[in-house]
């Protein structure tokens, strides 16, 4: 069994079939489906089960894939204590993030591109949840997320901004106050929602909770541009991070007087010492 294989298998299961992980690999699929049945041949056991229609992992493959990702996260960590003591560093950093998170992260990554031109960056952004799972699996190396404090059990961090989130609404939307409104007032207006899972649903419910307020959504997105779009058109108002809002300056923003809810972003790793290259982005993140 040697690394390739183990490669290969993860692509397989992560990609969820062998035409899919050929691509992924750059190469035919008969040699991915080839050195899956050579290596099941080799440890005599069965780590997916093929249909006309579909591939999946068995109960074997299933404890496998993440012992196999393991096993490439090492020799990656590996190579790169190598590739340190030469003074640079070479493979693939992945970086998970959400939308409306990038807090000088494109700062960041040129000076760690200047600094080490070798090093491959791979941006995967996904939900708050999908990227805490990803962490935890190892599947991406490092994350620039808005975790709350529970989230961040478990996981090194280091807090990166703290701030107020605002309500947007239209410019010729018309409300009681010029500069504040409280939560039983937006509870009253078309309320523009991200999906369950974003984590600026999860900092909105968790503020509206904590004021005794029930709100009732009339329309749920997953982009950010969406719900810019709906609200300049006065079909809602939105609860958005200060940073995010500020982008649509022909929006209307309005705060809350008192207990806003806060949007908190982080940088956060895998629990122990952080890998050489997650440790170079770490020096260039302000």
């Amino acid at each position: 069994m040697d690394l390739r294989q183990l490669e290969v298998v993860v692509a397989v299961a992560e990609e969820g079939g062998f035409t899919a992980a050929a691509r992924r690999l750059h190469v035919v699929q008969s040699a991915v489906s080839g050195t899956v049945r050579a290596l099941e041949k080799e440890l005599g056991v069965q780590l997916f089960e093929r249909t006309t229609h579909r591939v999946m992992l068995t109960a074997v493959g299933e404890s496998f894939v993440p012992a196999a990702r393991l096993a490439l996260r090492a020799a990656e960590q590996a190579r790169a204590v190598a590739d340190e003591a030469r003074g640079e560093l070479r493979g693939v950093l992945t970086i998970g993030t959400m939308q409306g998170v990038w807090l000088g992260l494109d700062r960041a990554l040129a000076g760690l591109r200047a600094e080490h031109p070798a090093l491959v960056v791979r941006l995967r952004q996904a939900a708050v949840a999908d990227i805490r799972t990803a962490l935890r699996e190892r599947t991406v190396d490092v994350a620039i997320v808005a975790f709350d404090h529970q989230q961040r059990r478990g996981l090194e961090n280091r807090l990166l901004a703290r701030e107020e989130m605002v309500v947007a609404a239209a410019a010729t939307r018309v409300l009681a106050r010029a500069d504040t409104v409280t939560f039983a007032e937006v509870a009253q207006l078309p309320f523009v929602d991200f999906a369950p899972g974003w984590a600026i649903r999860g900092a909105v419910d968790r503020a509206f909770r904590a004021a005794g307020v029930e709100r009732t959504s009339v329309f749920e997105v997953n982009d950010i541009g969406a719900a810019a779009e709906l609200v300049r058109h006065d079909l809602g108002i939105c609860v958005l991070p200060e940073s995010i809002a500020a982008r649509f300056p022909d929006l209307a923003l309005r705060r809350f007087p008192s207990r806003p809810p806060h949007w908190t972003v982080t940088v956060a790793w895998p629990a122990g010492e952080p890998s050489p290259a997650v440790a170079a982005l770490l020096r260039h993140l302000s």
